[in-house]
């Protein structure tokens, strides 16, 4: 893909030829994401592969989560349910909103 001087992307897409908006060509900041959807049903796997389902509160500039209503599972069951969880950052495997699939 190449710039030209409107600011848009010219690239193949199949046969033809189109231009795209700097606005669509550029990815996703993930934290920006994750702070768009606070008070959204999240699910978090931990490097450990224990996963936590629950409405995510808040998340940090590490990625730090504080959860409500959060269902711990291993192997896909039900273990515990917790009324707030704190996620560490560093402990996170994946990040997975729910609303989005």
């Amino acid at each position: 893909m190449i710039q030209n001087r409107q600011g848009f992307y010219s690239g193949y897409q199949g046969s033809n030829l189109r231009e795209l908006p700097l606005s669509q060509v550029s990815a996703k900041r993930p934290l920006t994401t994750l702070q768009k959807s606070t008070k959204k049903k999240v699910t978090v796997r931990l490097k450990n592969e224990v996963e936590y389902k629950g409405k995510m509160d808040n998340v940090d500039s590490y990625m730090n989560l504080i959860m409500t209503d959060a269902e711990e599972l291993h192997d896909g069951k039900v273990v515990a349910n917790y009324g707030r969880v704190i996620v560490r950052g560093n402990n996170v495997l994946f990040i997975k909103l729910e609303n989005d699939l």
